[in-house]
């Protein structure tokens, strides 16, 4: 199929150095990183920093809602699982799936996703947590 013979919308182009044609030479065989693909550093200390900032928010969590009480937590589902499990095991089991799905991401290579979960979990939970209790 030729550029002209495409429907109008998005026009998705194969990846340099693929000739079309395989299932793999799609967009999605495209974004995705196979397992054997070399280790990016980049990664790595990326990875690191979103473990970093998720027991962070968790430790400053607990600290608010220690403080403040629950009402303070802004996040719903946060709220709501310390509400049924209570305070730390609600906090700890949604901070292990943030873990757990921010792991995943790094196993499947999209880093830079990682990345930007790890700088809005600074922007909006981190900051806010810390101009709290620093004002306190």
């Amino acid at each position: 199929m030729t550029r002209s013979d495409r429907p109008c919308g998005i026009h998705l182009e194969t990846p340099p150095g693929r000739t079309g044609g395989r299932a793999n030479d799609s967009l999605m065989g495209y974004l995705y990183k196979r397992w054997d693909t070399p280790r990016s550093t980049f990664g790595d200390f990326v990875v690191v920093g979103f473990l970093i900032v998720q027991c962070l928010d968790g430790v400053l969590t607990y600290l608010g809602v220690s403080i403040w009480g629950p009402d303070i937590e802004a996040n719903p589902l946060i709220s709501s699982a310390m509400a049924l499990a209570g305070p730390i095991p609600g906090l700890a089991g949604a901070k292990l799936v943030a873990i757990g799905f921010g792991i995943i991401l790094h196993l499947r290579r999209v880093h830079n996703i990682v990345a930007l979960l790890t700088l809005v979990y600074l922007t909006v939970a981190i900051l806010p947590w810390a101009a709290l209790l620093l004002t306190r």
